[in-house]
């Protein structure tokens, strides 16, 4: 080690911690350009529920040799699964503006017969290909700049608590980036009556320039994240349902990010074809944050049911900003991380002042 001491402003840590993290960053964002977005964020999943894991079982059988309880987990879930590697503000951010860039610069290598633009589809592996694994590495740099200032400003600056998840707002905000870089409208012209109607998809109405340029042959008008998940009442159970679960299963074993990592996992099934798996780590996640927050002054049963709530509220809240963010342009942005954003902005700010009892894990 060179004895670099020197802090880099704001973020609050070694240069050569930094210099580390920051050569990380540039091939963890590759990594989720090569592996595609969605793999990658799979990839999270299995990463953060061995760390939960760990964390349980150090918690029920006591220190393992030489590690005190719960480092071996925070390793892997905060470095690993959360980190430079697998973190979805690097990793799946960087898969997010790879798909987008090959979506405008290679569009022959999009596999679908018509569908949704190309630069949507976060499925897709790049491989190899080094001008698309520099966009995701890019990328995947800037999200992890991104959170490290904005934590670093609140912790080692302000000497608060964040107020909200800033791994999510750096997901949504790398891919709002990449839509002006990368030559996509930022939120796209909706083709119904308005930015929440999803009628249009409903109606099998083709985009309009469908028979103008090869870009958009075949593309729907409108088109919702989850054709399988966008409707209110299905949104909502789900929500209710995984928002349960999330809850539990911290009132089981106390790991808000257990359920999180399950939820990412059951992706694996999406990404492989499988239809109309649902999507929940925004719901379980929250509803063991709801969980958290409810349970200190509440008890337990009203804590589930307190997860529950949490959960068709994240589900949606997601719902809404797919529909305002998503449907009408080239691109991904994810409504997970913009539901896990407002959500916690929420809790955090009723935390501080003093509504809630505790900030969930921020």
């Amino acid at each position: 080690m060179s004895g670099l001491l020197l802090q880099v402003p704001v973020i609050g840590m070694e240069v050569e911690q930094f210099l580390l993290l920051l050569i990380t960053a540039l091939a963890g964002g590759a990594f989720g350009a090569a592996l595609g977005a969605l793999p990658s964020f799979i990839f999270t999943g299995f990463v953060v529920f061995l760390g939960e894991g760990l964390n349980i079982l150090q918690s029920q059988v006591g220190q393992l040799d030489a590690v005190p309880a719960g480092e071996l987990a925070v390793g892997i879930t905060g470095v690993i699964g959360f980190g430079a590697i697998t973190g979805p503000h690097i990793a799946f951010a960087g898969g997010v503006a790879a798909s987008a860039y090959a979506g405008k610069k290679y569009p022959e290598m999009n596999p679908a017969d018509g569908g949704y633009h190309f630069g949507k589809d976060i499925t897709y592996a790049f491989g190899t290909k080094p001008d698309i694994l520099a966009v995701g590495a890019i990328f995947g740099v800037i999200g992890m700049l991104f959170t490290q200032l904005a934590n670093g400003l609140f912790l080692n600056v302000l000497e608060i608590t964040p107020p909200t998840d800033f791994i999510a707002v750096s997901v949504f905000a790398t891919a709002f980036l990449a839509r002006p870089v990368f030559g996509y409208p930022i939120v796209g012209k909706p083709a119904g009556d308005g930015l929440l109607d999803m009628s249009p998809f409903e109606r099998g109405e083709d985009h309009p320039q469908a028979d103008a340029d090869g870009e958009h042959a075949g593309r729907p008008a409108t088109e919702p994240w989850l054709p399988h998940q966008y409707e209110w009442s299905g949104v909502t159970v789900i929500g209710l349902v995984g928002g349960i679960l999330g809850g539990y299963i911290w009132l089981q074993t106390g790991s808000i990010f257990l359920g999180y990592g399950i939820s990412a996992m059951s992706l694996l099934f999406l990404n492989l074809g499988v239809e109309k798996i649902p999507v929940t780590h925004h719901i379980t996640l929250l509803g063991a944050t709801g969980a958290v927050v409810v349970a200190p002054v509440a008890g337990s049963v009203v804590a589930l049911l307190a997860a529950g709530a949490f959960g068709a509220l994240s589900g949606l809240v997601g719902e809404v900003t797919q529909r305002l963010f998503y449907s009408h342009s080239g691109t991904h942005v994810d409504p997970p991380a913009m539901a896990i954003a407002i959500m916690m902005l929420g809790v955090g700010v009723l935390a501080i002042l003093g509504v809630l009892p505790n900030a969930g894990y921020l």
